[in-house]
């Protein structure tokens, strides 16, 4: 697999990760032995970065990344804190963070975690100095190796990539979520910070196999967080209301080439974009592990594709997404 520098890492990681949001919790039930084939199953493909988070499924996924990690100490994991208290600066403390940094490595089963993210913070957070003196403190002290920030937004993004130590920058990019495409990947490039594209499949969306009849489990956030209501709407479906998006993928359907499922095209959309490092699609098992990972070898798509999937970016998607994120 095409491997690209994770920022300010230095680490060179293959393009497609893997996201572990899923075999974690909020995406209906996924086995634990679908979960571990899937992890598998994706560094058989060549897949070498491993994204989770303390929060999913109360430290199931870093737990199950943690037993990936044993077998093979050669890839990299990143983990995030911040979430499991409510979004408040000024919870985003010593104390805190230290407490978080522990449940963390005890899941994953090491002393330093290779990148460590914090969760999606208010933008109050990505301000304040005394956050970023104490992460410096916290890689000094061996208890991580490097720091990054998700974010929800644009602005959040850039603010990020201004702090000195900041290695990465994790941020929703896809074929529904065009704006950073804009001002944040050149500063990016320009700063020397990573890009990790998560949600890149926008919920499943991007995938096609979505009809106005699917429906999602209860404990699925597809179908309870649509409107934000237990989290950033943005996450779900990126922010796109599901009868639109629906709409967006019936036009994008026939750019599709021959031999490539629709889940890789959206996958190649994202690896084509200047500046991003990795993306890291879900899996809830070893085939949709293996489908995701074969999107790194296929061709670049045309500037012809590029500018017809910024067309129905513009005409159906932009109204939602573009002013909110």
């Amino acid at each position: 697999m095409e491997t690209r520098v994770l920022g300010r890492t230095r680490k060179d990681v293959g393009v497609v990760g893997f996201g572990a949001w899923q075999i974690g919790a909020s995406w209906g039930e996924v086995s634990e032995a679908d979960a571990t084939a899937a992890l598998h199953t994706a560094a058989e493909e060549g897949v070498t970065f491993f994204d989770t988070a303390d929060v999913y499924g109360d430290g199931r996924s870093e737990r199950l990344v943690g037993r990936l990690l044993k077998e093979l100490p050669h890839i990299t994991v990143a983990t995030k804190m911040g979430r499991r208290q409510e979004q408040l600066a000024a919870n985003y403390n010593p104390a805190n963070f230290r407490a978080w940094n522990d449940d963390s490595r005890r899941n994953l089963g090491v002393d330093t975690v290779d990148l460590v993210q914090l969760h999606c913070p208010p933008s109050a957070v990505i301000s304040t100095d005394a956050v970023f003196d104490d992460l410096d403190a916290m890689v000094e002290e061996g208890r991580m190796r490097a720091y990054g920030v998700s974010v929800e937004t644009v602005d959040e993004a850039l603010a990020a990539i201004a702090r000195p130590h900041v290695a990465t920058v994790q941020i929703i990019l896809n074929a529904f979520r065009h704006k950073p495409l804009e001002r944040f990947l050149p500063a990016a490039r320009e700063a020397g910070v990573g890009v990790i594209a998560r949600v890149p499949l926008a919920s499943g969306l991007l995938s096609g196999r979505f009809t106005a009849d699917t429906s999602f489990a209860d404990d699925d956030h597809r179908a309870f967080n649509r409107e934000g209501q237990a989290f950033d709407k943005g996450e779900t479906f990126s922010g796109v209301p599901y009868a639109t998006g629906l709409e967006a993928v019936e036009r994008i359907r026939p750019l599709v080439p021959e031999g490539m499922t629709m889940a890789q095209f959206a996958l190649r959309w994202i690896l084509d974009q200047d500046g991003v490092s990795v993306v890291i699609p879900g899996a809830r098992n070893a085939d949709q592990a293996r489908g995701n990972a074969a999107a790194a070898d296929l061709a670049p798509l045309s500037p012809e594709v590029h500018a017809r999937i910024g067309e129905v970016y513009d005409e159906l998607v932009r109204p939602h997404v573009h002013h909110l994120w």
